[in-house]
């Protein structure tokens, strides 16, 4: 497990713009159970993360027409149980972080891993996400 310290700015680059932690197996279940839309960054040190991820979905938020109904984050390598229960979740996806899934009512419909992830421009994710949100929010 990360130390807290190294994790705790990295968590508040989400959870400052408005981004519910899941930190427990329950937080993730009642979160997927909702009905809407639900955006959930699964958060991790990586550079990809810092450099490319929590910028482009940051960037998708706050430029979107249309937006998820919650914003959620879990933070891999740190948040385990509830990071574990997003993962089966994402079957058959393998576990992947960062990476970033869309649910509507709990089914996932929209995903994006490490490698889609890496390496990418944050606007590349951005742009990614607001055509999910596009077609699958309100």
């Amino acid at each position: 497990m990360y130390p807290e310290e190294i994790v705790i700015p990295m968590k508040e680059e989400l959870t400052d713009k408005g981004f519910n932690e899941l930190l427990t197996p329950q937080e993730v279940e009642n979160a997927l159970q909702q009905k809407g839309t639900t955006l959930v960054m699964i958060n991790s040190v990586c550079g990809c993360s810092a450099g490319s991820a929590r910028p482009g979905v940051l960037m998708a938020v706050a430029n979107a027409p249309k937006k998820p109904d919650q914003l959620t984050t879990s933070f891999a390598g740190f948040d385990i149980d509830a990071v574990s229960t997003l993962r089966a979740h994402l079957l058959p996806y393998p576990p992947s972080s960062p990476s970033i899934a869309l649910f509507k009512d709990g089914q996932l419909v929209h995903f994006i891993e490490r490698h889609q992830i890496e390496g990418k421009p944050a606007q590349l994710i951005a742009g990614n996400l607001i055509a999910a949100f596009e077609e699958h929010c309100n």
